[in-house]
């Protein structure tokens, strides 16, 4: 094996963990995919003879393209930040996930956190992200955002602080968490609004993202109360409807003439809904979706 295939077979072994990094700085899986691409293309330009762990400078490499990414994306954006759903990893319910679905989750890295690490400055999101999850030290950080070790530390206490206040920790127990998402189905479909209010927190929050062609159903809305008089957001819920795990978490897939319509994603704490994110974007549905949920006949055919 000569040494250009040595390297691919250590990227290959890194692949899984660099895009679990990639997807954690950008909410966005083809993103990750393109950033995880990047770091193979400067891998290939780069003399690493000499350096010891290549692990470790992989997951600087990827931290870089992404931090570069992230400052792209910040000069461009147009759409009303308030209103995006990052990009979920979908799966049903049957228990089966491969080994790279294993590394995108590991840390329960659930929607509610990622909507938070969306409102992130790109220097402070990459100082948290590498230093809290993936133990990268300050000293490996501060090159990359331009800092010294003490302020990137800085940087890493700021997001800590953001994120500890504004994402709820989900409850542990999915098969609770599911029960919970039940009861607010059944009062749905039903429309029981007592029952809705049962199982939503006071402080619900509700995020709609409709995406570019659908931008009308863009919304926020806060309050159990006001969550509950949307009542109509969750009709298209009430036929057809698969449920699967969003980022590990309960969600549901609904169809409307055969095709996948919406994703709801929920986020449980004390036996409450503290969160619920729908995601409506026809193309990035189309784009997220695995294939055997992306299949309208089949979801059909599996009404609740």
């Amino acid at each position: 094996m000569d040494e250009k295939d040595l390297l691919a077979e250590r990227f290959e072994a890194d692949r899984t963990h660099l895009k679990a990094v990639a997807y954690r700085m950008l909410g966005s899986l083809s993103e990750a995919e393109d950033a995880v691409q990047e770091a193979w293309l400067k891998l290939n330009r780069s003399d690493v003879s000499e350096v010891r762990n290549l692990s470790g400078w992989l997951t600087t490499v990827v931290g870089r393209v992404c931090l570069d990414m992230l400052r792209s994306r910040s000069s461009r954006r147009e759409d009303p930040l308030e209103y995006y759903v990052p990009d979920p990893v979908v799966r049903g319910t049957d228990g089966v996930r491969d080994p790279e679905e294993e590394a995108l989750l590991t840390d329960s890295v659930g929607l509610a956190l990622l909507v938070v690490l969306e409102t992130l400055g790109p220097a402070e999101r990459l100082a948290f992200v590498l230093h809290d999850m993936f133990a990268v030290s300050f000293d490996e950080i501060a090159p990359i955002v331009d800092r010294t070790p003490a302020a990137t530390r800085q940087l890493a206490s700021r997001a800590r602080r953001r994120v500890q206040g504004a994402a709820p920790a989900p409850a542990p127990d999915v098969t609770r968490q599911r029960e919970v998402v039940d009861a607010f189905m059944a009062a749905s479909q039903g429309g029981d609004f007592e029952g809705l209010l049962a199982v939503l927190d006071p402080d619900v929050v509700l995020r709609a993202d409709g995406g570019k062609l659908l931008a009308a159903a863009s919304k926020l809305v806060r309050g159990a109360e006001a969550v509950v008089n949307q009542a109509l957001t969750f009709a298209r819920f009430r036929h057809a409807h698969r449920t699967v795990l969003v980022n590990g978490a309960p969600g549901i897939v609904s169809v409307v003439d055969g095709r996948p319509a919406a994703l709801m994603a929920f986020t449980v704490v004390d036996d409450r809904i503290v969160e619920i994110q729908i995601l409506a974007d026809p193309e990035r549905l189309a784009a997220l979706l695995p294939a055997d949920l992306a299949d309208g006949a089949a979801l059909a055919g599996d009404d609740h």
